[in-house]
């Protein structure tokens, strides 16, 4: 079962990537260099997997010194229901850069089955509401006339939904998913009126496979690889490739590439075996390191034990 899993994602995701190798304008999405500790918000089949409630949050300070900057906070809670064969999670996610600010609120739910004495096949939903809003007027142009930036958009709501599916074991996992679904964009008319094009369009998706196994060295020391690709039709594939080592339980030590982007080192400290702090530093590969001061992330994440039982099963990803 496990290997037919593997294959059949593996296939899927082949399909969906190919042909993604030429420069179009695609979708922003949020992007976070520590997502191996909360794929919530990539992956909805994940809710509820860590088998109690659990709470993360998420900032990231990207390109310090450069204006304009994108800066991005999430917030995710979910937890297991009905003996942990379903998940409910909620997941909040605020990004700004340029004049743009959009706040995502989305509701996950995940259906989990059994797949011999180990493994489990999760399939994932989740859907919600974007609210964005665009202050063209701050911006310095050079026709102060020109109506598409004469007044800003207030605030617009528009809809979203996505889906994905995981395989995961206690040591292994293997997921894929398109988190969003619908290509929301707001644009001004030659009046200054404020237009939403909201349209599923297949040529926009993100598609999100993620792969990752944890390695017990020893009792004291562990190692994790995982991967994730992105990948949008007729766009350049992304993949971040990192190893993650815990110590004794306690310390997470790591390092992470981005493809053509960012090199990153990651530390966390699992303060009490249910709250970590974790922290990275990204490092960039490209021009933007003249002009930038890297790019900062902390996150904070809590798993609350049930009926006062302590939790025997640790989750690593």
């Amino acid at each position: 079962m496990k290997k037919l899993i593997i294959i059949t994602v593996t296939v899927i995701s082949l399909f969906l990537f190919k042909g993604a190798n030429t420069t179009v304008k695609a979708q922003y999405d949020a992007m976070f260099t520590q997502y191996m500790f909360n794929e919530m918000f990539i992956n909805p089949a994940y809710a509820g997997y860590k088998d109690a409630l659990s709470v993360t949050a998420m900032h990231r300070q990207q390109w310090i010194g450069f204006e304009g900057r994108p800066i991005t906070t999430s917030v995710t809670i979910h937890s297991p229901l009905y003996q942990g064969r379903m998940g409910l999670g909620l997941s909040y996610l605020n990004e700004k850069f340029g004049v743009t600010n959009r706040n995502l609120i989305y509701i996950s739910y995940a259906y989990r089955v059994k797949t011999g004495t180990k493994g489990r096949l999760c399939f994932g939903l989740m859907g919600g509401i974007h609210v964005q809003n665009e202050k063209l007027a701050d911006l310095a142009i050079t026709d102060p006339g020109d109506p598409h930036f004469s007044t800003n958009t207030g605030n617009v709501i528009t809809p979203n939904f996505g889906f994905g599916m995981l395989y995961l074991t206690d040591k292994f996992f293997v997921g894929l998913s398109i988190p969003r679904l619908i290509d929301d964009q707001l644009e001004t008319n030659s009046y200054g009126n404020v237009l939403k094009k909201i349209a599923i369009r297949p040529a926009k998706f993100h598609y999100y496979l993620t792969v990752g196994r944890i390695f017990e060295i020893s009792e004291s020391f562990k190692l994790k690889p995982q991967l994730m690709v992105q990948a949008v039709i007729n766009a350049p594939i992304v993949f971040d490739l990192n190893l993650n080592a815990l110590i004794k339980e306690r310390l997470w030590v790591g390092v992470s590439y981005r493809s053509l982007s960012d090199i990153s080192g990651i530390i966390g400290v699992n303060v009490l075996p249910q709250f970590m702090i974790s922290y990275s530093y990204d490092y960039s590969l490209s021009k933007l390191n003249s002009v930038s001061g890297g790019s900062h992330e902390i996150g904070l994440s809590y798993l609350f034990s049930y009926k006062g039982k302590k939790i025997s099963n640790p989750r690593y990803f």
